[in-house]
């Protein structure tokens, strides 16, 4: 299989033309030109995951490994010390990140993982409508997500209506409308804005809600998945 031809189809599955200004999506390392033989998928990149996956392969991650240009190529930082590990195992690195948040993965994560229809897509916000206790929500959500605890912010006995962005969503909060809104990376003075604004948050974390990026990306590929293997990148994060 070719670079090209598979870019090409992602390009037509989720545009790349759709990524925010500040975002990396597309092909980080490689060659157009080269052929593979399998593609993995996951969430980000790790050491580990790297040194498992086999030489001429393509991976595709959620998260781009390099934002900022890297002046440099030393094995100091993260993305560096992974970037150098790719070239020396010719494996290619596409990433689809905030195009593939606005066309699959909030609504995957909506309607597959919690179980709701949104009614309303504003790019990385979906809405949806609800009549259910506060508690009785927070336990239907800790439950979808496979989450023993979990932050929250309340402000409403009841909640008839709530908004979903996974991954970080804190910066949309002006334009949440509904009682509730669910996130991650939701940090003390976020919360503080939100209950202000008299909005319930959910912090439904930031690799709990994106895990689903390989699920959902995988039941797109068509012809291509015979040669996929999904193989997740860890959590760097450890509940004690």
């Amino acid at each position: 299989m070719n670079i090209k031809k598979i870019y090409d189809f992602l390009n037509q599955l989720s545009p790349f033309e759709l990524q925010e200004s500040w975002d990396n999506s597309g092909l980080l390392v490689g060659d157009w030109n080269n052929e593979i033989d399998k593609i993995y998928l996951s969430l980000d990149l790790d050491l580990e995951l790297l040194d498992e996956i086999e030489e001429n392969s393509l991976i595709i991650t959620h998260h781009p490994l390099i934002f900022k240009p890297l002046k440099t190529l030393l094995p100091i930082s993260y993305s560096q010390k992974l970037a150098i590990k790719l070239i020396q195992k010719n494996i290619n690195l596409i990433s689809m990140h905030t195009n593939f948040d606005k066309t699959h993965l909030n609504k995957y994560v909506m309607k597959k993982v919690l179980g709701f229809e949104y009614k309303e897509n504003d790019d990385f916000i979906l809405t949806a409508s609800l009549d259910m206790e506060f508690n009785k929500f927070v336990s239907h959500i800790k439950k979808s997500l496979n989450l023993e605890t979990i932050n929250v912010v309340q402000c409403h006995d009841k909640i008839k209506s709530f908004s979903l962005t996974t991954g970080s969503g804190m910066s949309l909060i002006g334009k949440i409308k509904t009682d509730l809104f669910l996130t991650g990376d939701i940090k003390y003075h976020d919360a503080m804005e939100a209950k202000a604004r008299g909005i319930s948050l959910i912090d439904i974390t930031h690799y709990e809600s994106e895990k689903y990026f390989c699920n959902a990306l995988y039941n797109e590929l068509n012809e291509l998945k015979n040669f996929v293997i999904i193989q997740n990148s860890k959590n760097p994060f450890k509940r004690l």
